[in-house]
């Protein structure tokens, strides 16, 4: 009777020290929600960036975007960082690297860069497998300020692919490119 005693005590010590092991796993699938963390690269091929205009390629980034800071992901690399409540996104331009964060909370965002200030608003989608991010960014121009605002929405389509569709609005219309990244 002692050794069937000391055997299911064995067990049970085992099935606790599995239920800790396992508990972040857990928790992470409960509040389900994408984690976008990782070095990106942009796969061209199967990236729409909408039609080609004048000194543009196909699947090239819009002319200008994705090519100074305070732009757009638009095409380019990036690393992304998430923890609990951020988001944080750091883009390369030559040896300058410019980080924009954004709350995972449905709160404000500010980031300022040299072209001028964007407020952002990021939300879930109701699953938690996308993340939709509003920004709007004010510029000065010939002395008048213009507004620019941009939706981006941000699945992971893999464990190792991002699919971000954008939306700019602007005079001449809604353009919306799919860029599509793999992860390094």
């Amino acid at each position: 009777m002692k050794k069937e005693f000391t055997g299911f005590k064995a067990a049970l010590s085992a099935m606790i020290i599995l239920a800790f092991l396992a508990m972040p796993f857990t928790m992470d699938a409960q509040t389900g929600k994408a984690n976008f963390s990782g070095t990106w690269s942009l796969n061209a091929e199967k990236s729409d960036m909408g039609p080609a205009r004048q000194g543009q390629g196909q699947g090239q980034p819009p002319q200008g975007q994705g090519q100074r800071p305070g732009g757009f992901t638009g095409g380019r690399d990036f690393v992304a960082k998430q923890d609990a409540n951020v988001l944080t996104v750091e883009r390369s331009f030559g040896e300058q690297t410019m980080a924009t964060k954004y709350t995972l909370d449905g709160k404000e965002s500010v980031n300022s860069t040299g072209r001028g200030e964007s407020k952002s608003v990021a939300t879930w989608s109701a699953d938690g497998k996308s993340l939709k991010i509003v920004t709007t960014r004010s510029f000065e121009r010939d002395g008048q300020t213009t507004q620019m605002k941009t939706t981006e929405e941000w699945t992971l389509t893999s464990p190792a692919v991002l699919t971000i569709k954008t939306t700019r609005a602007s005079q001449q219309g809604d353009r919306v490119t799919t860029a599509v990244y793999d992860k390094k």
